[in-house]
């Protein structure tokens, strides 16, 4: 199976609206909705919560030096994103190892209140 970098390294444009169309389709079906309340229910493994960790730690950094991200094009937002990189790459690095710490304390949390919503419903 392909992984996620595999395919969005190798996908157009035009090939990722395409997935995204679908994705979104099938994410309104009963199946997948039921393995999205299981997966709420389980623990995150630590390279998802570093990915997410990462993620995370990049928006600030586009919120905080380029307030107007979500307006501009694809090409400026590439642009944007490699600038952001080369110039903040490894300060991100390091902040997200410590954002990934604290998300570690909170999923235990997250996971206690899923599992009570579920016992309340």
């Amino acid at each position: 199976m392909k992984t996620f970098k595999e395919l969005y390294e190798v996908a157009t444009v035009v090939q990722r609206k395409k997935l995204q169309r679908r994705m979104s389709k099938m994410a309104k079906s009963p199946v997948i909705q039921m393995k999205k309340k299981r997966a709420m229910l389980k623990m995150r493994n630590p390279a998802k919560l570093a990915q997410l960790a990462r993620k995370k730690t990049i928006q600030k950094f586009r919120d905080k030096f380029y307030p107007s991200y979500n307006d501009m094009s694809l090409q400026q937002r590439v642009k944007v994103d490699q600038m952001i990189m080369q110039k903040y790459g490894t300060k991100i690095d390091k902040i997200s190892k410590k954002v990934a710490k604290q998300l570690q304390k909170d999923e235990i949390e997250r996971v206690k209140k899923a599992k009570e919503a579920q016992r309340d419903a």
